[in-house]
């Protein structure tokens, strides 16, 4: 995936203009206007058209970098359950930290959410070892949860008084993980 920090910072930094880039990336599909509009919105952070990998060893290519310095991978745990803000808590925990120390830390942390936390952030490291990233320069620069309402199968009922019956609610969550190099 297109990281648009690192694209918006090469960019400034080297000088090229986004014209320049653009007629590097036209393809059958994608003419010259269509991919300055694209490229401008990868640099806001919007994946409107989604990038695909051929537009991302054009931009490298333009920029006179490798692929893997513009690069994020990212990884998610749908449905996971756990509710949104248990799961926050231990997602606070490893932002911002390398790869292997968040790893480390995931598995002595005795929290529900780790568990999945620690599949969505190897899944992550994998997918970037898979694009031959240095997987010893790899940190968390995002992770986060997201509601994904409540958990299916966990509809039922407590008694009360008076003939009332009050919902035990269980919450699900989306839980999302990303890793560059520094």
């Amino acid at each position: 995936m297109l990281s648009a920090k690192k694209l918006d910072n090469l960019i400034k930094s080297t000088g090229i203009n986004v014209v320049e880039i653009a007629e590097k990336m036209v393809r059958p599909g994608l003419d010259k206007k269509q991919a300055q509009s694209a490229l401008k919105n990868w640099r806001k952070g919007l994946v409107r058209p989604i990038p695909r990998t051929a537009d991302i060893e054009a931009i490298a290519g333009a920029l006179g970098v490798e692929v893997v310095k513009i690069s994020e991978w990212s990884s998610s745990v749908m449905y996971a359950p756990s509710s949104p803000r248990k799961a926050g808590l231990v997602t606070q925990l490893i932002a911002g930290r390398d790869a292997q120390e968040a790893l480390d830390l995931l598995k002595f942390t005795h929290k529900r959410a780790a568990y999945f936390l620690e599949k969505a952030l190897k899944s992550a490291v994998a997918s970037a070892d898979e694009a031959a990233a240095d997987v010893e320069n790899l940190y968390v620069c995002e992770s986060r949860v997201d509601g994904a309402g409540l958990r299916l199968g966990t509809k039922r009922f407590r008694p009360k008084d008076r003939g009332k019956a009050y919902r035990i609610r269980k919450m699900a969550s989306h839980i999302h993980v990303t890793v560059t190099e520094r």
